[in-house]
């Protein structure tokens, strides 16, 4: 039976969170610790990349986290950013966050609808003659094919990267079900534990590219997420857990 959840995420940080209302209805305990997280590049380790970010005219953001170690970045190696510098964001959530760093209505910022490059074509067409800085991870999934079809001239920047999130010698690893979101979140399992045995643990996981993870590592996979029934994590868990009661009634 399942008694004991890992949620390879950061703790909701509402209240109202489905998670909650499922950890009630089954009288499960469920837990939140990230097996990765995201750390800045230093600015010396940026430096060795050789790219000098005032060169740029164009600035290309698929993500939060891109935006906040860009400006940090800038802001270490004491780089100061032109007024006339173009913002190009795959979503328009993302363009908004630059409002943490730079007054918005006086900027020239462009975002897409698809959260892909692609929804950005006719606006990055249209300023075509830009230098574009295209801001990424180490492991970044961002297809730049749809720029060298284009033949736009930029240069990726890799500002922070994936790490894991190491688990401590005295912290306890008694879970009977772990869910995880992408491929790192396994890797970075079995680094904490090379000698991992799933036995009767139970592995639930969001996208194809973690599933072909999980099967990678020879470990069993017991919920793929999304499904026809199940479209999320928490409706597939509140199915998983209601299908376990049934089969192991008290």
């Amino acid at each position: 039976m399942v008694k004991k959840v890992l949620v390879s995420q950061p703790k909701p940080s509402s209240e109202k969170s489905p998670y909650y209302e499922i950890a009630e209805k089954y009288g499960v305990q469920i837990e939140f610790r990230p097996f990765i997280k995201v750390e800045g590049l230093s600015a010396k380790e940026f430096r060795q990349s050789k790219i000098s970010i005032s060169d740029f005219t164009a600035i290309i953001f698929t993500a939060r986290t891109a935006i906040d170690h860009f400006f940090r970045l800038c802001e270490e190696l004491r780089v100061s950013i032109p007024d006339t510098m173009k913002y190009f964001c795959t979503t328009e959530s993302i363009a908004l966050y630059l409002q943490k760093y730079i007054t918005y209505r006086k900027r020239k910022i462009f975002h897409g609808s698809t959260g892909k490059l692609d929804g950005l074509q006719a606006s990055i067409t249209k300023h075509h003659k830009e230098k574009f800085l295209y801001v990424v991870s180490d492991v970044h999934k961002e297809d730049s094919n749809l720029l060298d079809t284009m033949n736009i001239d930029y240069t990726k920047a890799v500002m922070y990267r994936t790490v894991s999130n190491d688990f401590g010698p005295d912290e306890p690893f008694d879970y009977d079900m772990l869910l995880f979101f992408s491929p790192s979140g396994i890797d970075s399992l079995l680094k904490n534990f090379p000698e991992f045995k799933q036995n009767d643990i139970k592995i639930g996981c969001f996208g194809r590219t973690t599933a072909d993870a999980v099967k990678k590592a020879g470990l069993r996979l017991d919920m793929e997420v999304p499904s026809v029934k199940a479209p999320s994590m928490t409706a597939a868990l509140d199915m998983f857990l209601n299908e376990e009661s049934k089969n192991n009634p008290e």
